[in-house]
């Protein structure tokens, strides 16, 4: 006989960056439609970007208000990184992390007991603790709290599954600088992986000593994932089936993805942005369907000035309408003017240069015909979504690896360029490719084949859903297990 138990209570803490907040976001919505109760907890720095992006005053912006007025349970609250709102985490990335390693967990620690403690009438609930696989202390806490501890991954199972298999790595010799230097391997021995060329690994793993606090983190991160209860995948069955299948083998796998599509999410309006939109409909809506290239390099990537230069001459050459999202601290994380002076009066009417948009709302517009990406998973799901093949330039950590998803094994998109440097004729060319001729019209095809298997994923048989009804079953049964 099953044991009664009042309503869960789960405490998610994301990994502060865009691409990480939104999926938390949207996975708080899921769980709180479920009947689960939330509390979000939000770095105070993030939370400022959101005030500022929405010109909301901090001391009263609470994210979830509106979705409160529909019913659910969230709550929200603040936690501080140890810095100051003006420390820039960017720039000091190495001394920001070994704070977050050292000082972060005991705020986390103060942020759960307190939640607790003020949640225990008329009896105190199941509690559980999601949090960002890249976090290296989630275990910890949640063994010291007596808490279900579920780890929630915001890319592909691919990636995931590489850096699960670190030591596997090791064991064959891929920590040894001779064997992955310059030259072109193939990795075929990671369980549910077939093969993956060294070159599509993740940066961190191509060229460890170049950001070492990113291995550390890594390293650290999956030590902790080893002992989640639960590990739930932004990402969808059938497109990573033997991956996740393989992954399910070590531990209770989740494929719950897109995130950021379920339906009840749609009923809700969360600003989830960390930069201030620009409106694009009314150009959009001017121009003919699918003749639009949407250009964006996410939220963190940094480029210079002559690469950028190389891709605004490529955009001229091509002759194509564009949207491109051009962030004031793309040169080197400092504001300055990348583009080539005199472009935007060569352009007129021909591009929009926007310094932050809603990314969705470009990608489902009909005029959009083309996606030239840095190969962030949230951008490939949101494409793919709306049907859109890409163009791919990927910068780092995951990316190079999701472009080989894209471009190698699913054929929704092509490279930018050949080699490491961006040349204008080769860029103008690409972007013909994809939007011109009889390879645009079969790389559309293939690519609406992959966005109905997203869609179908979560109608209500599909995969995710099913997957994610499967979650919350297997969940309340662990509750039971515990309290028996």
């Amino acid at each position: 006989m099953q044991m009664a138990y009042s309503k869960p209570h789960a405490i998610l803490i994301p990994y502060p960056y865009q691409g990480h907040v939104t999926p938390m976001i949207n996975l708080a919505i899921r769980l709180a439609s479920r009947g689960f109760t939330i509390t979000f907890v939000q770095t105070e720095f993030i939370h400022q970007f959101m005030c500022k992006a929405q010109n909301l005053p901090a001391a009263s912006f609470d994210l979830f208000a509106e979705a409160r007025k529909s019913g659910l349970d969230i709550r929200y609250t603040t936690i501080s990184d140890g810095f100051p709102l003006d420390f820039d985490r960017h720039l000091n990335f190495n001394e920001y992390w070994e704070s977050m390693f050292r000082n972060f967990p005991d705020r986390v620690d103060e942020i759960v007991v307190k939640t607790m403690e003020d949640d225990v009438l008329p009896e105190t609930p199941p509690f559980l603790l999601v949090a960002d696989t890249f976090y290296t202390w989630p275990a910890t806490i949640a063994k010291k709290h007596n808490m279900v501890n579920i780890s929630f991954w915001t890319e592909p199972a691919i990636v995931f599954s590489l850096n699960y298999h670190l030591e596997l790595l090791r064991q064959n010799g891929f920590s040894d600088k001779t064997q992955h230097g310059n030259a072109e391997n193939y990795i075929n021995y990671i369980p549910g992986i077939q093969s993956i060329s060294t070159r599509d690994l993740m940066t961190y793993l191509q060229d460890p000593e170049a950001i070492p606090m990113l291995i550390k983190i890594v390293e650290k991160g999956f030590e902790q994932v080893k002992k989640a209860d639960f590990i739930l995948c932004n990402t969808v069955e059938e497109l990573e089936l033997e991956t996740l299948a393989a992954l399910n083998q070590k531990h209770p796998t989740y494929a719950i993805g897109p995130i950021n599509f379920y339906t009840d999410l749609t009923q809700t309006s969360i600003a989830k942005s960390l930069w201030s939109e620009s409106d694009c409909t009314q150009w959009l809506n001017s121009k003919p369907s699918g003749s639009v290239l949407y250009v964006s390099f996410g939220s963190i990537a940094e480029s210079n000035k002559e690469e950028i230069g190389e891709l605004a001459h490529g955009l001229l050459i091509s002759e194509v309408y564009f949207v491109w999202v051009l962030r004031p601290d793309i040169i080197g994380g400092q504001e300055s003017d990348a583009l080539p002076e005199g472009f935007k009066d060569v352009v007129k009417n021909k591009g929009l240069i926007v310094p932050w948009c809603n990314q969705n709302m470009v990608l489902s517009s009909p005029a959009t015909g083309g996606f030239l990406t840095h190969c962030g998973w949230n951008s490939i799901l949101e494409s793919i979504w709306h049907g859109v093949p890409m163009i791919c330039y990927p910068f780092l950590v995951d990316q190079p690896t999701n472009r080989k998803l894209v471009v190698d094994d699913w054929k929704i998109g092509v490279d930018l360029c050949e080699g490491e440097q961006v040349r204008r004729e080769e860029v103008a060319s690409q972007i013909d490719i994809l939007m011109k001729g009889e390879n645009s019209v079969q790389m559309k095809r293939k690519i609406q084949k992959v966005s109905k298997k997203l869609h179908d994923s979560l109608d209500a048989e599909g995969s995710s859903c099913t997957n994610f009804d499967r979650f919350v079953v297997d969940l309340k049964a662990k509750f039971c297990t515990r309290s028996s």
